[in-house]
């Protein structure tokens, strides 16, 4: 099945006509609001080359499942 879903304000211009593999293959910085100095940074302090890279970090994957975790807290 075919899915289709909207990114244009997700991504950097540039991104917003690029399939799934390519965007997962491009830097974090065809992210909405990430720059190429957030690139240099994510690679130094944590190994991070590409937007798949990002969403397989696990320190970025804990982060997202605690917050998860709260929204259902209680």
């Amino acid at each position: 099945m075919a899915v289709s879903v909207v990114l244009d304000k997700a991504l950097d211009k540039a991104y917003e006509d690029k399939s799934l593999s390519e965007i997962l293959s491009a830097p974090p910085s065809a992210l909405a609001g990430l720059t190429e100095k957030a690139d240099a940074q994510l690679l130094e302090a944590l190994g991070v080359k590409t937007i798949a890279d990002l969403g397989k970090n696990k320190y970025f994957k804990l982060a997202a499942t605690l917050v998860e975790l709260q929204a259902k807290e209680g």
